[in-house]
């Protein structure tokens, strides 16, 4: 018979991740008014980084690696996500500071899963190859995301490609491994959008 504790927490923790499925994203779902949601994209981080690292025989843990994808986000459930292109200046410069708090409210939290507070700080930190490659496929789902949509959501907010290299280019160049998807997958972009029909007035 499990203690009243453990049931407990174990109910909790359900919350916490249906909690961060509530957490919604700027990117919508391809072909729906929807936005994406956390869950959703950890999933597809941890999906992702699998398939690069089987696929192309990387040399980087897989478990490791996954911890790191399902994790990363987690404490959106607290923070919230931040959108990098929002014109609210408090908010931008807020992020590290309501990140923090939010990763101490975790460990107060949940202080039976310290993996998953350890995997959260060591993809802040960045020191592994492998945070550095979850961290740079990070920046680079939402573009997917957004060409799979016709590039509704940059266009909403008028976020141009110069934008997106200037921000995400820097970070993706962490990893080695990620680094020349990004390059190519901009390339793409670039033809694509650069072929679209001009809108007339």
């Amino acid at each position: 018979m499990l203690a009243l504790m453990q049931i407990n927490s174990f109910l909790a923790f359900s919350r916490l991740v249906n909690d961060f499925a509530n957490v919604e994203r700027i990117t919508y779902r391809p072909g729906s008014e929807r936005h994406e949601n956390d869950v959703e994209h950890s999933y597809h981080l941890a999906l992702m980084a699998w398939y690069l690292i089987n696929s192309q025989k990387l040399d980087l843990d897989l478990g490791t690696v996954l911890k790191y994808a399902l994790a990363h986000d987690l404490i959106e459930v607290h923070a919230g996500d931040t959108f990098i292109y929002s014109t609210d200046k408090e908010l931008l410069r807020s992020k590290p500071e309501r990140e923090a708090k939010a990763a101490d409210i975790l460990k107060g939290s949940f202080p039976e899963f310290p993996a998953v507070h350890e995997a959260i700080q060591d993809y802040v930190l960045r020191e592994s190859r492998e945070a550095r490659f979850v961290y740079a496929l990070d920046k680079v789902l939402p573009c997917l995301l957004i060409r799979e949509d016709g590039f509704r959501t940059w266009d909403e907010h008028g976020t141009t490609l110069d934008m997106i290299v200037g921000n995400k280019g820097p970070k993706v160049a962490l990893s080695p491994e990620v680094e020349p998807y990004f390059h190519e997958l901009i390339r793409i972009i670039r033809e694509e959008r650069d072929a679209r029909p001009i809108k007339l007035a």
